[in-house]
């Protein structure tokens, strides 16, 4: 046994989480990688061949570097725990007429759990990922912070994580550049992992064409919404549209609609159909209301407390106020946030530390009757 510990890496056979185990193990842990079958397109409802993280080349990729570097992997099939929630998840708030954000779904419901309930059936006192984000004790709480490297950062994704999956989880490569990563990869003899392409597709829709993927997953959902309408934001029709699911807050491009100027979409309402368009100057919100939430820095936020508020992965993030209130928050911004989009994650910031986090709800619409 290790003095440092036992550690279970979860290895998708990318450069992040190869460099994660082989940096561990040189660190003296005893490291047991493990990867996740998440989900194939005979589950998804697709045709492709699989891409991306959940394919035998990555899986071989992963066992290759634990095998010659002397710890034990295993492939671990969490299909039916991945499809019964985070796809499910996925399409029943499209037709909520909200966007979803999958990848918090999939780590605070699924990775997480599965990797600490196989951590703990083989004794391991820790589990780790390839995350770009810190994790450290403060005042008796598991706080995640901001990556070093600002462009990799990924502590937005990460804010579901529960107080007790984050007092296990080790991220070692919070504290590094990706340049610095690709070079450990070299170094570590995985040349071919440093010239290794990223994708930043939903895993289960590696096309990028949710809205294909919606169709094969409900069946007759474009004929059943078929005739739905494009009004302005006092009613008025403006035209029809293809179904509100196919649509998103922010919505430029693919609207198949001319009005003589730029329109974007600004609310949809599913109870009646409907997409609202507008000028970009209509997707300002001076606030907006976060549900499900899960703190992280303290137990509880102070009345009033000021934060960053990012409300999407790549966003800078706007200066606020938070007002909480029955597990939910109530958001006031400084200055109007552009995009507020139902369903996508609000996460909260005190300097680089992730106060918090939770899901944006829909506001009730003033067209809705």
């Amino acid at each position: 046994m290790s003095a440092k510990g036992k550690v279970m890496v979860a290895m998708s056979g990318g450069i992040d989480s190869t460099v994660t185990a082989l940096m561990l193990h040189q660190q003296g842990y005893e490291v047991v990688g493990i990867t996740m079958k998440t989900w194939d397109y005979a589950t998804a409802g697709g045709g492709k061949k699989e891409t991306g993280c959940c394919n035998l080349d990555s899986f071989n990729d992963a066992r290759a570097a634990a095998v010659h570097h002397g710890f034990p992997h295993f492939i671990l099939d969490i299909r039916e725990e991945f499809g019964d929630f985070v796809i499910e998840n996925f399409v029943e708030e499209y037709l909520a007429g909200r966007t979803p954000n999958p990848c918090v779904m999939c780590n605070t419901h699924i990775k997480w759990r599965a990797l600490l309930k196989r951590a703990n059936a083989m004794d391991c006192d820790f589990i780790a990922t390839g995350h770009y984000a810190k994790v450290r004790e403060e005042n008796g709480r598991f706080v995640i912070s901001k990556g070093l490297d600002e462009l990799k950062d990924q502590s937005y994704v990460l804010w579901g994580l529960q107080q007790d999956l984050l007092s296990r989880t080790l991220l070692p490569l919070g504290g590094y550049r990706k340049t610095e990563i690709r070079q450990m990869a070299h170094d570590f003899g995985y040349p071919e992992l440093a010239k290794k392409s990223e994708s930043y597709e939903i895993c289960f829709v590696p096309d990028n064409d949710y809205r294909g993927f919606l169709k094969r997953k409900v069946d007759g959902l474009e004929e059943k919404l078929l005739g739905g309408n494009f009004v302005d934001r006092t009613g008025k029709i403006l035209g029809k549209h293809k179904g509100y699911p196919f649509y998103t807050v922010g919505q430029r491009k693919g609207l198949d609609i001319a009005l003589g100027k730029p329109a974007f979409v600004t609310e949809i309402i599913p109870e009646t159909n409907t997409v609202v368009l507008g000028e970009e100057i209509d997707l300002n919100r001076s606030e907006m209301n976060v549900g499900k939430i899960n703190m992280i820095k303290y137990e509880v936020i102070p009345e009033g407390m000021e934060a960053n508020v990012k409300i999407r992965y790549k966003d800078k993030g706007s200066l606020a106020t938070l007002h909480p209130a029955d597990n939910r928050v109530r958001v006031n911004f400084y200055e109007d946030a552009k995009g507020v989009a139902p369903g996508q994650s609000a996460v909260f910031y005190e300097g680089d530390d992730v106060i918090g986090g939770g899901t944006i709800t829909r506001y009730t619409s003033s067209l809705l009757q």
